[in-house]
């Protein structure tokens, strides 16, 4: 590979995915790429360097970024976010949405589906809290290749082997030869859909949780950046916002603060300032009419 091979596809990379290459990635592409041209008969990645300069579309860019992109996930990973998620995340949304009754939870980047099936299993131990409640949780990925796996819940004994607690494999899977199927009411909980986080995300809404980790990692400051003010856009007023253990929106954005007492977990800045500068109550007057005290924002 010459280095403008390297460097067109660093170019196309950064420009379709928001993917970051350094020179010392080189061994990277050179490995992923070469195995995308055998499996296409593509001579080798100047050939398919040329194909992309020659014929731009859509079909093979895809196939390259897929063939880049960092698909490695595993349920319940790092645990302590679904902890998070279970323990004060979730109550704090069944108090702030009893009216409503409905919750949206959005796992960007949700690779092969392991994270947005965690979620789907907590939600399902918590049943007769949320009876009556309309629960939708999305997954999305740049891959189609890895929603496809997704969508068919289908696990190998390794897979299911890492973080999955066996009592979760006996109650939510069931064995299909020597692989692990997750059963269809939490497969039903999930919709998952295509989607490039460096696109508009306006047409999925607003959600009242987003976990969105370890996909930062790989983009540069600026795209960082783009990323996430597109993704503060889609998180509702008093929603939670759930970053990896490697990350963070300190020096990248200003839409999003940390919570002050949960490590991994961030608030839109304009509700957290909303419910930190509500004035507090005056007392009310001896002689005049009985002042009620303003309604604090919620937290959460």
């Amino acid at each position: 590979m010459t280095e403008q091979d390297f460097d067109f596809l660093r170019i196309l990379l950064q420009i379709r995915s928001g993917l970051h290459l350094s020179h010392e990635k080189r061994y990277l592409v050179e490995s992923r790429l070469g195995m995308l041209c055998r499996r296409r008969g593509i001579e080798g990645i100047g050939a398919l360097v040329a194909m992309l300069r020659r014929e731009p579309g859509r079909e093979l860019e895809t196939a390259v970024v897929e063939a880049m992109t960092t698909n490695e996930t595993l349920f319940f990973r790092d645990r302590t976010p679904f902890d998070l998620f279970r323990d004060v995340i979730l109550p704090e949304k069944l108090a702030s949405n009893a009216r409503t009754r409905h919750l949206r939870i959005w796992c960007a980047a949700v690779s092969s589906g392991q994270e947005a099936y965690s979620l789907a299993m907590l939600l399902d131990d918590a049943a007769p809290r949320l009876a009556g409640w309309k629960i939708d949780i999305l997954g999305t990925d740049i891959s189609t290749e890895v929603l496809e796996k997704a969508r068919q819940g289908l696990y190998s004994q390794f897979e299911v082997q890492r973080g999955l607690p066996i009592q979760l494999l006996i109650k939510h899977f069931r064995q299909e030869g020597d692989k692990w199927r997750v059963n269809e009411r939490i497969r039903a909980m999930v919709e998952l859909k295509p989607h490039n986080l460096l696109e508009s995300s306006s047409h999925l809404g607003q959600f009242d949780v987003i976990f969105c980790r370890n996909v930062l990692i790989y983009f540069d400051v600026p795209t960082k950046a783009r990323v996430m003010a597109a993704l503060s856009q889609r998180l509702a007023p008093h929603g939670a916002f759930v970053l990896g253990a490697a990350e963070t929106v300190i020096g990248i954005t200003t839409t999003l603060v940390p919570d002050p007492v949960h490590r991994g977990l961030y608030r839109d800045a304009a509700s957290r300032q909303a419910a930190t500068s509500t004035p507090p109550a005056q007392p009310a007057s001896e002689t005049g009419p009985r002042q009620l005290p303003p309604a604090l924002a919620p937290l959460g």
